[in-house]
């Protein structure tokens, strides 16, 4: 990790988005063969490692430790100025801190569900030099909950968005919320999600969203590699373009589009 340029990030904005996995090494060869992207370690430990696209950080894999009743999935992390404060907020408004806040390498890191039970996290301290809808980071992160709205007076109160000083700021477009930092969209908010829905793809969760060059070659591989892929006709909060979601075969969902996003 030292060789990263590590910076202050935009308080409430996503600042990192990271994989929980049963074996780190079997998703590295999944993520490779798919994604195309090489690893190295972190400096979290052995079970920890960045995904790099262009030898530019995209993304963190960790391998969930026995007994540890943490999800395989797909997680956002957001900035924060301070964990337990912000942990507490999550808490004082019915939703869960299911870990820490706890020390971690250059920060302190958080692990919570929002109060329909999409997991996302907090991290406090200095990131990567990452945003959403840049380079190699992913295109979009999408929460797809049961009432869009609700959800954002959640996440504004809990992450400080709609006070002034804030550099994130959301607009009411339609059916759906849109996240902005500055003059980028870094997150949609839309309903539809369904708590009791089998279909973990529907329930309340947030979707992380990857550009990818094409789109066929991406999902054929996805299928090689031991993965399932479902097209994906409706568009994404404003990303255009043909796109679909992939499950690994750990039952990790994200979603791969051709679309440079809104």
């Amino acid at each position: 990790m030292s060789m990263d340029r590590h910076v202050a990030p935009v308080l409430g904005a996503p600042c990192w988005v990271s994989l929980t996995t049963r074996d780190l090494t079997a998703a590295q060869d999944f993520y490779g063969a798919v994604m195309n992207w090489s690893f190295r370690t972190a400096s979290f430990g052995d079970a920890f490692c960045v995904a790099l696209a262009d030898d530019q950080p995209v993304a963190g894999l960790a391998e969930v430790a026995p007994g540890w009743q943490a999800p395989v999935d797909w997680t956002p992390y957001f900035a924060v100025a301070d964990a337990d404060d912000v942990a507490g907020r999550v808490r004082e408004r019915g939703a869960t801190v299911a870990v820490g806040p706890l020390r971690l390498g250059y920060g302190r890191a958080a692990l919570a569900a929002d109060r329909d039970g999409a997991r996302f996290g907090l991290w406090e301290g200095q990131s990567l030099s990452w945003t959403v809808g840049e380079g190699n980071a992913p295109a979009l992160l999408e929460l797809r909950t049961r009432d869009a709205f609700d959800a954002a007076i959640f996440y504004a109160q809990v992450f400080d968005w709609a006070t002034p000083e804030s550099e994130c700021r959301v607009d009411y477009e339609e059916e759906q919320v849109i996240v902005r930092q500055g003059d980028r969209a870094v997150a949609t908010l839309r309903g539809g999600g369904v708590e009791s829905a089998p279909d973990p793809r529907i329930r309340p969760r947030w979707h992380v969203h990857f550009r990818v060059r094409d789109l066929d070659k991406t999902t054929a591989a996805a299928v090689a590699a031991g993965g399932t892929v479902t097209p994906v006709v409706e568009p994404a909060g404003g990303a255009a373009g043909p796109r679909a979601v992939i499950r690994d075969p750990d039952g990790a969902l994200f979603t791969v589009s051709t679309g440079d996003g809104p």
